[in-house]
């Protein structure tokens, strides 16, 4: 089993940044991949972004390209999102989440095999 833990969630103004935590501990060795799943109001769990734990390579939603940059720890097991210029439709549940697969490596919601409790990203206009 792997537990994930996110923290750095808040309120910040459009065009503000905001970087979030993910901390993975218990059977990390099993991890190839950590990545972001987000849920805004009413609306599905949309990918973020995904970055391979040992090789470096990272994917994102075209919608945040530029803008939101997945890295890795792998000495501290944590995983961050740093997302800048952000906007109102940002807002959302923010989940992290690992997938074991090397072939899916969590580019898709339906990849991951573990989750965390999600933090809550608002951004007011």
């Amino acid at each position: 089993q792997v537990q994930l833990v996110e923290s750095g969630g808040g309120l910040v103004q459009a065009g503000g940044s905001l970087r979030l935590s993910c901390a993975a501990s218990g059977h990390t060795s099993s991890i190839y991949a950590m990545g972001w799943v987000r849920q805004a109001p009413g609306k599905e769990r949309e990918f973020v972004a995904v970055i391979t734990w040992s090789g470096g390579s990272s994917y994102y939603t075209t919608s945040v390209r530029g803008r939101f940059m997945i890295s890795r720890d792998n000495a501290e097991n944590t995983v961050y999102l740093h997302m800048n210029s952000l906007k109102p439709e940002n807002t959302a549940i923010y989940y992290c989440a690992a997938d074991r697969n090397p072939e899916t490596w969590g580019r898709r919601v339906v990849d991951y095999d573990y989750w965390g409790q999600g933090t809550q990203v608002t951004v007011s206009s």
